[in-house]
Protein backbone atom coordinates (compact mmCIF):
# COMPACT_ATOMS: atom_id res chain seq x y z
CA UNK A 1 0.00 0.00 0.00
CA UNK A 2 1.28 3.68 -0.33
CA UNK A 3 2.17 5.32 2.43
CA UNK A 4 -0.59 8.27 1.31
CA UNK A 5 -3.75 8.72 3.05
CA UNK A 6 -6.57 10.80 3.05
CA UNK A 7 -9.89 10.25 1.23
CA UNK A 8 -11.87 11.14 -1.23
CA UNK A 9 -12.99 14.06 -0.16
CA UNK A 10 -9.31 15.38 1.79
CA UNK A 11 -6.65 13.26 -0.12
CA UNK A 12 -3.84 15.10 1.95
CA UNK A 13 -5.90 14.13 5.33
CA UNK A 14 -3.95 11.38 7.22
CA UNK A 15 -1.58 8.99 6.02
CA UNK A 16 -1.03 5.15 6.30
CA UNK A 17 0.71 3.57 8.59
CA UNK A 18 4.10 2.00 7.04
CA UNK A 19 3.93 -0.61 9.49
CA UNK A 20 4.01 -3.81 7.54
CA UNK A 21 1.46 -5.63 9.32
CA UNK A 22 -1.21 -2.64 10.01
CA UNK A 23 -1.45 0.12 7.03
CA UNK A 24 -4.11 1.72 9.21
CA UNK A 25 -4.82 5.19 7.84
CA UNK A 26 -4.38 7.77 10.64
CA UNK A 27 -5.54 11.04 10.76
CA UNK A 28 -2.47 12.52 12.83
CA UNK A 29 0.06 10.01 12.20
CA UNK A 30 3.53 9.99 14.02
CA UNK A 31 6.98 10.26 12.12
CA UNK A 32 10.39 8.19 13.73
CA UNK A 33 13.08 9.85 14.56
CA UNK A 34 15.16 7.51 13.83
CA UNK A 35 14.27 5.70 10.54
CA UNK A 36 12.10 8.47 9.12
CA UNK A 37 8.46 6.62 8.69
CA UNK A 38 5.22 7.28 9.21
CA UNK A 39 3.54 5.31 11.97
CA UNK A 40 -0.25 5.20 13.71
CA UNK A 41 -0.38 5.46 17.52
CA UNK A 42 -0.43 2.05 18.02
CA UNK A 43 2.86 1.61 16.33
CA UNK A 44 4.97 4.88 17.08
CA UNK A 45 7.39 3.19 19.86
CA UNK A 46 10.71 2.33 18.37
CA UNK A 47 10.25 -1.67 19.77
CA UNK A 48 6.82 -1.88 18.36
CA UNK A 49 7.75 -1.31 14.87
CA UNK A 50 12.09 -2.80 15.05
CA UNK A 51 12.88 0.44 14.18
CA UNK A 52 16.87 -0.16 13.17
CA UNK A 53 18.09 3.30 14.42
CA UNK A 54 16.12 3.53 17.69
CA UNK A 55 19.49 4.84 19.26
CA UNK A 56 20.01 8.01 17.27
CA UNK A 57 18.73 10.31 19.40
CA UNK A 58 19.80 8.01 22.60
CA UNK A 59 22.87 9.25 24.97
CA UNK A 60 25.67 6.97 26.04
CA UNK A 61 28.79 7.02 28.25
CA UNK A 62 31.85 5.82 27.75
CA UNK A 63 34.74 5.92 30.34
CA UNK A 64 38.36 5.79 29.60
CA UNK A 65 40.24 3.13 31.46
CA UNK A 66 43.74 4.96 31.44
CA UNK A 67 42.41 8.16 32.45
CA UNK A 68 39.10 7.75 34.01
CA UNK A 69 36.94 10.22 32.17
CA UNK A 70 33.68 10.21 31.15
CA UNK A 71 32.71 10.51 27.34
CA UNK A 72 29.11 11.07 25.97
CA UNK A 73 28.43 10.40 22.68
CA UNK A 74 25.09 9.85 20.86
CA UNK A 75 23.89 7.70 17.85
CA UNK A 76 24.49 9.89 15.86
CA UNK A 77 28.55 10.32 16.47
CA UNK A 78 28.82 7.19 14.50
CA UNK A 79 29.84 5.23 17.23
CA UNK A 80 31.23 2.08 18.51
CA UNK A 81 32.77 2.73 22.13
CA UNK A 82 35.92 1.80 20.64
CA UNK A 83 36.25 4.43 17.75
CA UNK A 84 35.26 6.73 20.41
CA UNK A 85 37.65 6.01 22.73
CA UNK A 86 40.17 6.40 19.83
CA UNK A 87 39.37 9.98 19.56
CA UNK A 88 39.51 10.50 22.69
CA UNK A 89 43.27 9.27 22.74
CA UNK A 90 43.76 10.89 19.69
CA UNK A 91 42.95 14.08 20.80
CA UNK A 92 45.30 14.47 23.67
CA UNK A 93 43.10 14.88 26.15
CA UNK A 94 43.49 11.80 27.75
CA UNK A 95 46.02 12.08 30.58
CA UNK A 96 47.13 9.06 32.64
CA UNK A 97 47.49 11.10 35.77
CA UNK A 98 43.68 11.83 36.28
CA UNK A 99 43.20 8.34 37.03
CA UNK A 100 44.49 8.13 40.38
CA UNK A 101 41.72 9.58 42.76
CA UNK A 102 42.15 10.10 46.27
CA UNK A 103 40.69 7.95 48.70
CA UNK A 104 40.18 7.75 52.56
CA UNK A 105 43.49 7.63 54.58
CA UNK A 106 41.66 5.20 56.74
CA UNK A 107 43.34 2.06 56.43
CA UNK A 108 41.48 -0.61 54.53
CA UNK A 109 38.99 2.21 53.63
CA UNK A 110 38.62 2.15 49.66
CA UNK A 111 36.72 5.13 49.74
CA UNK A 112 37.01 7.65 46.84
CA UNK A 113 36.88 11.64 48.32
CA UNK A 114 34.82 13.79 46.52
CA UNK A 115 33.79 17.30 47.03
CA UNK A 116 30.48 16.52 49.23
CA UNK A 117 32.08 13.47 51.14
CA UNK A 118 35.49 14.73 52.59
CA UNK A 119 36.20 15.89 55.84
CA UNK A 120 39.47 16.86 56.93
CA UNK A 121 40.21 16.48 60.69
CA UNK A 122 40.11 19.29 62.84
CA UNK A 123 43.28 17.69 65.08
CA UNK A 124 45.27 16.12 63.11
CA UNK A 125 44.21 18.08 59.33
CA UNK A 126 43.91 14.48 57.70
CA UNK A 127 41.42 14.14 54.85
CA UNK A 128 38.94 11.24 55.61
CA UNK A 129 35.40 10.11 54.63
CA UNK A 130 32.24 10.87 56.59
CA UNK A 131 32.16 7.47 57.79
CA UNK A 132 35.64 8.27 59.68
CA UNK A 133 35.16 11.99 60.82
CA UNK A 134 34.85 11.31 64.19
CA UNK A 135 38.32 11.33 65.62
CA UNK A 136 38.01 8.11 67.42
CA UNK A 137 36.60 6.45 63.66
CA UNK A 138 40.14 7.22 61.98
CA UNK A 139 42.60 6.94 64.84
CA UNK A 140 43.36 10.87 65.51
CA UNK A 141 47.02 11.63 67.11
CA UNK A 142 45.79 14.54 69.21
CA UNK A 143 44.53 14.35 73.04
CA UNK A 144 41.71 12.22 73.47
CA UNK A 145 38.18 13.23 72.29
CA UNK A 146 37.01 12.77 75.91
CA UNK A 147 39.33 14.93 77.42
CA UNK A 148 38.92 17.67 74.86
CA UNK A 149 34.47 17.34 75.24
CA UNK A 150 34.99 17.95 78.78
CA UNK A 151 37.76 21.02 78.83
CA UNK A 152 35.22 22.68 76.24
CA UNK A 153 31.88 21.20 79.22
CA UNK A 154 33.82 23.52 81.75
CA UNK A 155 34.46 26.81 79.33
CA UNK A 156 30.79 26.69 77.98
CA UNK A 157 29.74 26.01 81.72
CA UNK A 158 31.59 28.90 82.92
CA UNK A 159 30.76 31.16 79.59
CA UNK A 160 26.85 30.28 80.44
CA UNK A 161 26.89 31.02 84.23
CA UNK A 162 28.47 34.54 83.22
CA UNK A 163 26.08 35.51 80.73
CA UNK A 164 23.24 34.19 82.60
CA UNK A 165 24.45 36.44 86.01
CA UNK A 166 25.07 39.38 83.71
CA UNK A 167 21.55 39.03 81.96
CA UNK A 168 19.42 38.63 84.94
CA UNK A 169 21.14 40.21 87.44
CA UNK A 170 18.50 42.84 88.08
CA UNK A 171 15.42 40.77 88.17
CA UNK A 172 16.46 38.27 90.24
CA UNK A 173 17.76 40.32 92.66
CA UNK A 174 14.85 42.21 92.70
CA UNK A 175 12.68 38.72 93.26
CA UNK A 176 15.09 37.48 96.05
CA UNK A 177 14.54 40.59 97.97
CA UNK A 178 11.03 40.52 97.72
CA UNK A 179 10.61 36.90 98.86
CA UNK A 180 13.24 37.67 101.75
CA UNK A 181 11.71 40.86 102.95
CA UNK A 182 14.73 42.88 101.64
CA UNK A 183 17.01 43.71 104.17
CA UNK A 184 18.54 40.07 104.58
CA UNK A 185 20.27 39.95 101.12
CA UNK A 186 23.48 41.79 100.11
CA UNK A 187 23.34 44.03 97.28
CA UNK A 188 26.57 43.44 96.10
CA UNK A 189 26.95 39.64 95.56
CA UNK A 190 24.58 38.97 92.10
CA UNK A 191 22.47 36.43 92.11
CA UNK A 192 22.76 33.88 89.55
CA UNK A 193 20.33 31.27 90.41
CA UNK A 194 17.79 30.29 88.27
CA UNK A 195 14.55 32.69 88.07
Amino acid sequence: MAAAGGTEAFPDLGRHCQHSDCHQLDFLPFTCDGCQKVFCLDHRGFKSHDCPQSDRNSRKVVVCEICSTSIETTGKDGGDETKVLERHHESGDCDPSKKKKPTCAVKRCREILTFSNTCVCKTCRLKVCLKHRFPAEHGCGGPSSRAGAVVDKGRWNEKFMVALGLRSEGDCGKRERARTGGKGSSPTAPSVKAC
